[in-house]
């Protein structure tokens, strides 16, 4: 049986050119996703500069809160609200920082797990590729010991005298 180049490098309708699609897309995917990662990283540098920026205006704050400290029924309530701000600002960077860790693992879970059912893949790929190749080498071997058979029977003939 004789198969042409392209035909051989092809098993189940799966030829390695649409393994290389597949492939390009779960690499388009993890590169989003990689892209998304730096995206929330830069959300939180902007969230720390915000908090660094807020922390200045309690700074400024506070200034204000010197200068009124004859009031000290206000001051008290000034530092009750400073100290709420500076827990809330602490929370806020804390989720930020919390989720932005959630966010890498989950990213790094779904490549390698991409990956590694792509690998599997392509190893299942390959064993049957490897079986069709052996169930080859043993269709011809027989197909080979039949047409012997068969030019023995013939030379068998051609021994008869009539």
């Amino acid at each position: 049986m004789f198969m042409d180049k392209e035909n051989s490098r092809t098993f189940k309708n799966y030829s390695p050119e649409e393994i290389d699609r597949f492939l390009d897309q779960i690499i388009k995917q993890v590169e989003r996703m990689i892209e998304d990662n730096k995206n929330k990283n830069k959300e939180i540098i902007l969230k720390d500069k915000k908090i660094e920026e807020l922390e200045k205006s309690l700074a400024n704050f506070r200034h204000t809160e010197e200068k009124l400290a004859q009031y000290e029924r206000m001051e008290s309530t000034l530092n009750r609200a400073i100290i709420m701000a500076q827990k809330t600002s602490d929370q806020i960077k804390t989720a930020a920082h919390r989720e932005s860790e959630i966010i890498l693992e989950d990213a790094k879970r779904n490549a390698s797990r991409i990956v590694n059912e792509s690998l599997l893949k392509a190893e299942k790929t390959e064993m049957e590729a490897e079986m069709l190749k052996r169930n080859i080498n043993t269709f011809k071997r027989k197909l080979k010991g039949l047409i012997q058979t068969q030019l023995d029977m013939v030379d068998d003939i051609e021994k008869v005298d009539f």
